[in-house]
């Protein structure tokens, strides 16, 4: 049977839909997973994309925090067939001066300690730079209070956005 392309990227054959064309880090990638399934799963199993992480799987924790048209959002429930043609980054395809800076300060300031949350934190901040050039503590905290991290490293992580804003404003 020859798959039949709807406009937004899905592929059926017949009435049950199995591969799915994503865009992801600035490739078009085609998977085949059952409708319903995360997009965290696709992310790490399907596409081999390791570094957005797995936490608690309720989209609390932020470990998961991808950007979907460059807003940050929890893959680990996100179901694969509602992101369409939408732009997926993850944190193996940030770039740009707002990445860099952010990456670059964490770096300088070693923020993680066991970096499991780290994808997440970077997600996030990237977000958070790209809206507010120099966002206060209270911006700071108020993006990123659903990330969690169980090292602690948040006087680190508050420091290193302050940097990075800095390095893009000079």
């Amino acid at each position: 049977m020859v798959p039949f392309e709807l406009s937004w990227a899905i592929i059926r054959e017949g009435n049950r839909i199995v591969r799915y064309r994503l865009k992801v880090n600035g490739e078009t990638r085609t998977v085949t997973a059952e409708s319903g399934t995360p997009l965290l799963w696709v992310l790490r199993e399907d596409l081999g994309l390791s570094g957005t992480k797995y936490g608690c799987g309720v989209a609390q924790c932020g470990a998961c925090t991808v950007h979907v048209n460059g807003t940050p959002v929890r893959s680990c429930v996100l179901a694969v067939d509602l992101v369409g043609n939408k732009k997926i980054t993850t944190i193996e395809g940030v770039d740009g001066p707002i990445a860099e800076a952010v990456m670059k300060s964490w770096e300088a300031l070693q923020v993680p300690q066991c970096g499991y949350c780290q994808s997440g934190q970077i997600m996030t901040t990237i977000a958070l730079l790209d809206e507010i050039g120099e966002p206060s503590d209270d911006d700071i905290d108020g993006a990123l209070a659903g990330n969690i991290c169980r090292c602690a490293t948040y006087p680190r992580i508050r420091r290193a956005v302050h940097e990075a804003a800095a390095k893009l404003g000079s």
